[in-house]
């Protein structure tokens, strides 16, 4: 798994990489931003513009308060969904990192046909939806663990990350039912690689590369997997 890590370190110069990389990260920020003044529109929607307290009178302020604060927690959470939205967002885009990696590592393989439209939305919308639910229960479970707190952020990421990367690469060639069933034959690898990738998830920038680099790493992993090494 190191050298398939390694491999996709290698290609991260290829310009269908770089183009995955800025769509991913543009369409994360356009949703956080979105979803951040959505929210704040809610509250200042539902929050009154003047509360009467006691001893103190009415006050004017507190929709704006309100507003504010949930834009500041809306910026606490973007920076823990920050890369698995992005990660979710890059499986769209799977089969541009794919091909650039079978185009340079495996050229004498068959070409395949694109993942129909709805499977890769499907696929991309339900792992926004599972890594958003399983990182709020995380960030609420970092209270409790005290310094394992890296460690289940790790955990939990990884066995995210490998197991839908590993998923969307193996699905190309395999079909739905076939890589399914590959990735429950290599669970605890696949789940150790994830894990491994989700350790830079808390380096500041650096962590913005992973969705891009997870992608080509277990499209590696996929074919070493099969039989096809490079």
């Amino acid at each position: 798994m190191f050298s398939d890590f390694a491999k996709a370190l290698g290609q991260l110069t290829d310009p269908r990489f770089r183009r995955v990389l800025l769509l991913g990260v543009g369409l994360t920020i356009a949703l956080l931003a979105v979803a951040t003044v959505g929210f704040a529109w809610l509250v200042g929607l539902f929050v009154p513009d003047t509360v009467s307290l006691p001893w103190i009178g009415d006050v004017n302020w507190l929709d704006n308060v309100a507003s504010w604060a949930t834009v500041g927690l809306m910026l606490v959470l973007s920076v823990v969904l920050m890369v698995p939205v992005a990660a979710a967002f890059t499986g769209i885009f799977l089969d541009d990192v794919a091909a650039a990696v079978e185009d340079r590592y495996y050229p004498g393989l068959p070409k395949v046909g694109s993942v129909p439209l709805m499977d890769t939305l499907r696929d991309s919308t339900s792992l926004i939806l599972v890594t958003i639910g399983v990182n709020l229960v995380a960030l609420i479970l970092l209270f409790f663990v005290g310094p394992l707190a890296p460690v289940l952020f790790w955990v939990v990421n990884g066995y995210l990350l490998g197991r839908e990367f590993f998923q969307m690469a193996a699905m190309r060639r395999e079909g739905r039912e076939g890589a399914t069933r590959m990735r429950k034959r290599h669970t605890a690898q696949i789940w150790v690689a994830g894990t491994l990738m989700a350790v830079p998830l808390t380096i500041p920038v650096v962590n913005l590369l992973i969705p891009v680099i997870g992608a080509a790493t277990f499209t590696h992993m996929y074919h070493r997997l099969a039989g096809r090494p490079a």
